[in-house]
């Protein structure tokens, strides 16, 4: 959002599926919105992306079309970095 300041949600994938699929919301919001993933990006396993995004409370749901997904409430501080490793 403009004018609050930032930070990054870093995912990291361990579990031994692809993610082909990360939605990130503003903790309260109705839907967790689009995929954020870059167009023909999936993350193996042991590889990571990092978002950024404006400081506060997100929501994050990662995973796999097909398999499934898992979900974590994440506090992202200014300027900080918050990893959230996804495992099976």
């Amino acid at each position: 959002q403009p004018g609050r300041p930032t930070g990054t949600i870093t995912v990291i994938n361990g579990t031994s599926r692809v993610i082909d699929v990360v939605l990130i919301s503003e903790c309260g919001a109705s839907t967790y919105g689009l995929d954020r993933l870059p167009d023909n990006v999936a993350l193996a396993s042991g590889q990571r992306h990092s978002f950024v995004v404006s400081a506060g409370c997100w929501d994050v749901d990662a995973g796999s079309v097909g398999y499934g997904e898992a979900r974590q409430r994440l506090s992202v501080a200014a300027r900080g970095t918050t990893e959230y490793t996804v495992t099976d």
